[in-house]
């Protein structure tokens, strides 16, 4: 029996990096064995759909060139909502800041290239003239802090950090330096303010902007085309040019005064978060659309559904936050530590430390002994074959070929020939001896793969346009002409099968016996080799 799932379309969701860190470590470690086997399901998918472009460079080492992109995703909105449902005041005590200090979160693309440590010194330099008191007196105990959240997880970034703005002459801890993969929902919800600190083109909406305005932040960042389509300048954030930094320092002074926001800040970040909870909701459902419409394909009698273009307004809105009201709290705390136990169940399944020594030695032994009986099956097969075309040879006498049209005429007379003397091919023949037939009702392609092929069943397609090429099959809308009629095809399902069967019984079936089986008992006894990741 064939893969039961190969003619049914498979489309993957992928919103989360725990799988790509994981894939790092496989090949750190030399786990290739891992790795192959989670190339082999990404293949499996028809597509594999990614919220933004930062995730298909991360699972690049599985892309089979089926990886497609759909921008939006109610992910980040919902996670900051989760994160704010369950946190508490002492978020800031934890990590240092007074209940007085004015925190800058500076955050950056999640893409490392040549020159973002520039970029993000430009902007450290503009935010001088915002702290008189540093040029006054040069005081230590600034009430103002300033976060680097952006940049790599290592030390040497660190360490350049550290470097900028000891240049500048900020006061000693005062920049600090923190790894977008450290608690970075933390480090956006204790911000007072965030500015977007990296001037090459983004080809979606920045992850790190998204929520910093779902957390209620004003947000500060140069005029890129992708965050100018979704923010205005001074009505749900400020924009600056990236070509003149300096206008960054005007904004600071407009949204920041006596270490507090002011009410232009206030009222932009409150839009703001309207604003990105339900971004990019238009672009996720017509990308949806358009995908499904290329990769299904409807039999001729289903009423196809409506274009993308005629998609109403309401669902393009805003997202079904309802259906989310379902999701526990506890279940979204605990869904890194859920996708790990996952993965490490399967990675024991694909990598069991028990495959050593005789264990091993017994596996290769028997590999041995399969390929030898394999090729002393494929070269009997073979001879036979060749015994099979020599006697059919034998009698034969050469004959002149004549022309192509006359070639052509002698084909279709011996086909004519062949329907007249009503020939029956083999697995007629073979099943006229059994004393049973099992009939297997079916409908539509999706359903051959849980057909069976052996003479003690015979497929029964409910539809002619659906029936399998090459195989004995019975068609049902011949015998029982109401199955042409769609509406009476689906009340009936499969009982017009049984009818089809009925009328006119002794014209087709010669057995003893007679059964039925629906095609659904195959499949519900074969389970996807992907259930895991359900």
């Amino acid at each position: 029996m064939q893969e039961p799932f190969k003619n049914v379309p498979l489309v993957w969701t992928i919103n989360e990096v725990t799988l790509a860190s994981r894939l790092e470590q496989y090949i750190s470690s030399g786990q290739n064995n891992v790795v192959d086997n989670w190339r082999k399901i990404f293949t499996r998918a028809n597509v594999v759909v990614f919220p933004n472009y930062i995730l298909p460079i991360a699972y690049s080492v599985c892309d089979a060139g089926n990886y497609f992109v759909i921008p939006g995703s109610p992910k980040e909105a919902w996670e900051v909502d989760m994160s704010m449902a369950v946190s508490n005041d002492n978020i800031r005590a934890k990590m240092d800041y007074a209940p007085e200090d004015f925190v800058i979160v500076v955050v950056g693309s999640q893409l490392l290239y040549k020159g973002l440590w520039l970029e993000q010194a430009l902007v450290l330099q503009a935010l001088l003239p915002v702290f008189p008191e540093l040029t006054n007196d040069g005081n230590s105990n600034s009430r103002f802090k300033i976060v680097v959240l952006a940049g790599g997880s290592n030390a040497n970034y660190s360490v350049a950090v550290e470097a900028i703005a000891r240049n500048l002459r900020y006061p000693e801890g005062m920049v600090k330096h923190v790894a977008p993969a450290e608690d970075t929902d933390k480090t956006l919800s204790v911000a007072d303010l965030v500015i977007y600190a990296s001037f090459r083109e983004e080809q979606s909406f920045p992850i790190t902007l998204l929520k910093a305005m779902c957390f209620g932040k004003p947000i500060v960042a140069p005029d890129l085309p992708m965050i100018k389509k979704y923010v205005n300048d001074s009505v749900n954030g400020y924009l600056f040019p990236k070509e003149n930094v300096n206008v960054l320092t005007q904004i600071m002074l407009q949204l920041v005064s006596n270490g507090e926001l002011s009410v232009l800040a206030h009222n932009a970040a409150s839009v703001g978060q309207y604003t990105a909870r339900n971004l990019m909701v238009s672009e996720s459902v017509e990308g949806y659309a358009l995908l499904l419409e290329n990769i299904l394909r409807f039999p001729s009698e289903v009423a196809y559904p409506k274009a993308v273009t005629e998609i109403p307004v309401k669902p393009k809105a805003e997202w079904q936050w309802h259906l989310f009201e379902a999701i526990e709290t506890k279940y979204s705390q605990n869904k890194t530590l859920k996708t790990s136990s996952y993965l490490n169940k399967i990675e024991r399944q694909w990598n069991p430390t028990q495959r050593e020594g005789s264990a091993a030695v017994v596996e290769k032994n028997e590999n041995f002994l399969y390929s030898i009986w394999e090729d002393h099956r494929n070269t009997e097969i073979a001879n036979v074959r060749k015994r099979r075309e020599d006697e059919e040879l034998k009698d034969r006498t050469d004959q002149p070929r004549g022309t192509w049209e006359e070639v052509y005429r002698n084909a279709k007379r011996a086909d004519r020939s062949r329907n007249d003397l009503r020939e029956r091919d083999e697995g007629e023949l073979e099943r006229t001896g059994q004393p049973l037939c099992i009939y297997e009702p079916y409908f539509g392609e999706g359903t051959w793969p849980f057909l069976h092929s052996t003479t003690l069943y015979r497929g029964l397609g409910l539809s002619t346009k659906g029936r399998r090429s090459g195989h004995d099959d019975i068609d049902g809308p011949s015998r029982l002409p109401l199955l042409n009629n769609p509406y009476y095809r689906d009340v009936l399902g499969e009982y017009g099968a049984f009818f089809a069967i009925a009328n006119r019984i002794d014209r087709i079936h010669k057995n003893a016996w007679i059964g039925f089986q629906s095609w659904r008992a195959t499949a519900r006894q074969v389970l996807p080799p992907f259930q895991f990741m359900t």
